[in-house]
């Protein structure tokens, strides 16, 4: 299973997610993909077998991926204070895999959703991408 793991601003919901997943001690292959430099080290460090920063390898990423997480502001253009650009959010969103996002309620509130810690969001969506 390949997990494209996008996030931005320091990247700590990336690096978290990773982190989780790795502690499963899934076999799986992670790729870090940060909108900066920053959020691309955080993840690599958390555990990411690979790792790319900016708008391409987001699109080139999304075509190849079976599970696409991340903060909920990846399938919105302009979001996460501009870093994400409108090619990204089309790619995300057109891409056929499976999109597990962590509701952060910054710029989004969902219907429905508990109201819970940004680590127990994340929790839940390791065990969306692990089944």
């Amino acid at each position: 299973m390949k997990i494209v793991v996008i996030d931005g601003q320091g990247g700590k919901i990336g690096k978290t997610i990773i982190e989780q997943i790795r502690a499963t001690g899934t076999e799986c292959e992670i790729l870090a993909i940060g909108t900066n430099s920053l959020a691309t080290s955080a993840m690599l460090k958390a555990g990411a077998d690979n790792g790319a920063t900016g708008e391409n390898p987001v699109v080139i990423a999304a075509r190849s991926a079976d599970v696409i997480v991340g903060p909920i502001g990846i399938i919105a253009a302009d979001s996460m204070l501009g870093e994400i650009t409108p090619k990204m959010a089309e790619a995300v969103g057109q891409s056929s895999a499976r999109k597990v996002l962590v509701p952060v309620n910054k710029c989004f509130e969902v219907a429905g959703v508990q109201e819970m810690t940004l680590s127990q969001y994340v929790t839940e969506a390791v065990k969306l991408i692990l089944g």
